[in-house]
């Protein structure tokens, strides 16, 4: 009878310490990054020095990823409704820094002006500014709200 007990009672610190290590030092995944506004003109002019992309301090709205053809548009790059599900919304803070744990899989990523929803980057598909999330990792993505910008 003690034997039985026995076994069960050396591996209960081995089972604790499985569990304290993986919640220690594996990484959560998501996404983490920063955003830019960028306004005016960005052509290069002699003598002048380039404009600096400022911090954004804004609500990112993150959706499962959308295909242009689940957007209703409103004029180029910005959209009246997205008809994918929104995962999560995260707030930039002054510096434009954000962080926010996401599930591993695949996401579009949008901006607000006004009322209407803003990306302007695509992939080869039209999806609309995706980002893949990865188990275990965070995923670094740089955000320009150029909607004012002349290149």
């Amino acid at each position: 009878m003690v034997k039985k007990l026995v076994k069960p009672l050396l591996l209960l610190p081995l089972l604790i310490f499985l569990t304290s290590y993986t919640s220690l030092f594996c990484k959560k995944a998501g996404i983490r990054g920063i955003i830019y506004r960028i306004q005016g003109n960005q052509m290069p002019s002699p003598g002048e020095p380039a404009s600096v992309p400022q911090p954004f301090q804004t609500t990112l709205y993150i959706y499962e990823l959308t295909n242009l053809s689940q957007v209703k548009p409103a004029t180029p790059a910005f959209y009246e409704a997205i008809h994918t599900r929104l995962v999560k919304t995260v707030k930039a803070d002054k510096t434009g820094n954000f962080k926010v744990k996401l599930p591993p899989g695949n996401y579009s990523l949008f901006v607000k002006k006004d009322n209407l929803f803003y990306a302007n980057m695509f992939d080869d598909k039209n999806n609309i500014a995706p980002v893949a999330v990865e188990k275990g990792k965070y995923t670094e993505v740089t955000i320009k709200a150029d909607y004012g910008a002349v290149y």
